[in-house]
């Protein structure tokens, strides 16, 4: 089986996993003419490969059988991260307030050090105590608003409209800080 993590069979096919074997081979014909090489409308020869694996796969009921308790495992995974998804309420605030404390170090970064080129993700895990692969999250969604940005070096800058946000919602952050603090008083 040629599978990486990413590869789902039934989703290039567009079926079902209970389609039956004929099934399996009538839409594989139709979307094999569709993204044939061949074909100067709507031919691509990418798609196509991925089409003609997924059938090959798909087609031999051992290979198939073999694949379907892989595509169960990723399946069953699939929904576990949803469902702890939707059970993570608090995650929303904590992220809120992670996002905060990044824009918050490179604001002071910043103002006390105009000149700087900023700082790398690395300096800012150690400067707030987060691991890299907990504040990729946050710095992807920071640049796609534009209140971070990449230099060419990597290192992450805060942009004006990040200041503003910072400066719009610094108080609320402080006060959210200091709640948890409160209540155990």
């Amino acid at each position: 089986m040629a599978t990486d993590q990413k590869t789902d069979y039934y989703e290039i096919l567009q079926i079902s996993p209970n389609a039956e074997p004929e099934t399996v081979h009538r839409v594989y014909r139709l979307l094999a003419q569709r993204y044939h090489p061949d074909n100067a409308e709507t031919g691509n020869d990418v798609q196509f490969r991925r089409l003609t694996e997924a059938y090959q796969e798909l087609s031999d009921p051992e290979r198939r059988a073999k694949y379907d308790v892989y595509h169960a495992k990723i399946s069953q995974d699939r929904w576990r991260l949803v469902s702890a998804g939707a059970t993570a309420e608090n995650d929303y605030e904590s992220e809120q307030q992670i996002r905060l404390t990044v824009l918050e170090v490179l604001y002071t970064r910043r103002r006390l050090d105009p000149e700087s080129q900023g700082l790398s993700p690395l300096d800012i895990e150690r400067l707030i105590g987060r691991a890299r692969e907990q504040l990729e999250f946050t710095i992807w969604y920071l640049v796609q608003k534009k209140y971070l940005m990449r230099g060419d070096s990597a290192l992450l800058t805060i942009t004006a409209d990040g200041a503003e946000y910072l400066e719009n919602n610094y108080q609320d952050s402080v006060r959210q800080r200091r709640l948890p603090a409160a209540r155990t008083a």
